[in-house]
Formats: structure tokens, C-alpha cells, sequence
């Protein structure tokens, strides 16, 4: 008897979910690999068993919003109440991929240099790697290279999807003061209290996120969990 209730009507997937920005997408594609539509075929004739479970990865500094954009994306809901995450935790999403069951994991790291050692250990296996840093923290956005560097240390890096994730993005209008601060051979400013003043300030951090996204061979998607833009 299947007790699992029905799949939600926004994770049946007929056709390939388009990506949002093409300037900050690896691939473009129109329908799904052949591979995927294959197994899928397979599948429905009894060629091949269920598909595998994926595990996702969610890495990156501390109070950057990771678990609260892990709870928009699997229950829709914002907790306002900052708890940080001791060691890992995971979620279980369920989908239907062209009438297929397929389960994703998502695995929410710690941020904190305490766990890191705990945490690198749930690292091995991913499928993909999602690197989250605050929009309007430069600093985390500095550290996503190590952040990515660990993670790779676990995982074929020929073999994982790779996501930035610019996080907070409905604080971009707040006030900060700025500073000065390195990130690869160029200066850009940086937020000793966090927080882009103005829109050109926001476009400037963005434009800095999309050539790191581009250095990593990941794909930017610039978020807010509060509002679930």
C-alpha cells in the first residue's frame, strides 16, 4: 500500500524548466537530455528500476540563509528566527520527471568553522553543489571559492552541477558602510556592516557574483527566502 501522499502539482515536471536569466546559465536547453528521456522510456517498459536518489549539497558561511532557502524551496515557508545549523541536517524533495518518481536530497550544512569537520563528512556523493553567500555581504561571497574547493575535495568535479546562489537579495536596498577588500586580483568594496546602498551598488555586487559564477563554471541565481522571489 503506498502511504506517500501525491506528488505537489509544482514538482511534476513534463518538460524542462526553462532557466531564469540566460546571461547566468550554463546551459540553455530547450527539452531534456535524450539520456533522461531514455530512462524514463525505459522505465515505463520495465528496462531499468527506479531512478536513483540525488543528493544535493548546501554549502556556505555562516547566517548566509542557507536552511531558510532550503524551507522556501521544500515547505514554502519563512522562519524569521535565526537558528543556526549544528553539523548537517537534510531534506527530502519528491518530484515526477516525465511520469517518473525521482527523489532529490538536500543536505544543509553548517557554516560554522566548529563543524566544518563534521559537516565536510555528509560532502561525498553529490550530484550537485549549491554555494550560497549573502548579497549583501561581500566577505561571503569571497569565501564561496574555499567553500566550493571543499566540497570538490569529495566529489568528482567532472561530474557535479555547480550553483551560486546570491542570498537575501530583498535587503539590497539597506544602508552599509564600505570598506575596501581583495577578491581575485581586483578591489571592490567591501561591507564592514554589510548592506548595498544603492541600486548601482547592487548591479556592482551582481555583476561581481556573475564573473565568480563564471570562474566556478556554475550557474548564478540571485534569491530572497523571505519573499520567495
Amino acid at each position: 500500500m503506498n502511504i506517500l501522499a501525491p506528488v505537489r502539482r509544482d514538482r511534476v515536471l513534463a518538460e524542462l524548466p526553462q532557466c531564469l536569466r540566460k546571461e547566468a546559465a550554463l546551459h540553455v536547453l530547450k527539452d531534456f537530455h535524450p539520456r533522461v528521456t531514455c530512462a524514463c522510456q525505459e522505465h515505463r517498459t520495465g528496462t531499468v528500476g527506479r531512478f536513483k536518489i540525488s543528493k544535493v549539497i548546501v554549502v556556505g558561511d555562516l547566517s548566509v540563509g542557507k536552511t531558510c532557502l532550503i524551507n522556501r524551496f521544500c515547505k514554502d515557508t519563512f522562519d524569521k528566527n535565526y537558528k543556526a545549523t549544528i553539523g548537517v541536517d537534510f531534506e527530502m524533495e519528491r518530484f515526477e520527471v516525465l511520469g517518473i518518481p525521482f527523489s532529490l536530497q538536500l543536505w544543509d550544512t553548517a557554516g560554522q568553522e566548529r563543524f566544518k569537520c563534521i559537516a565536510s563528512t555528509y560532502y561525498r556523493g553529490a550530484q550537485a553543489i549549491i554555494i550560497v553567500f549573502n548579497l549583501n555581504d561581500v566577505a561571503s561571497l569571497e569565501h564561496t571559492k574555499q567553500w566550493l574547493a571543499d566540497a570538490l575535495r569529495e566529489n568528482d568535479p567532472s561530474s557535479v552541477l555547480l550553483f551560486l546562489v546570491g542570498s537575501k537579495k530583498d535587503l539590497s536596498v539597506s544602508m552599509l558602510v564600505w570598506g575596501t577588500s581583495q577578491l581575485g586580483e581586483e578591489t571592490f568594496p567591501h561591507l564592514t556592516l554589510t548592506f548595498p546602498k544603492t541600486p548601482a551598488q547592487y548591479v556592482l555586487m551582481e555583476r561581481d557574483a556573475l564573473k565568480v559564477a563564471q570562474e566556478m563554471k556554475a550557474e548564478y541565481w540571485a534569491v530572497s527566502s523571505l519573499t520567495g522571489e
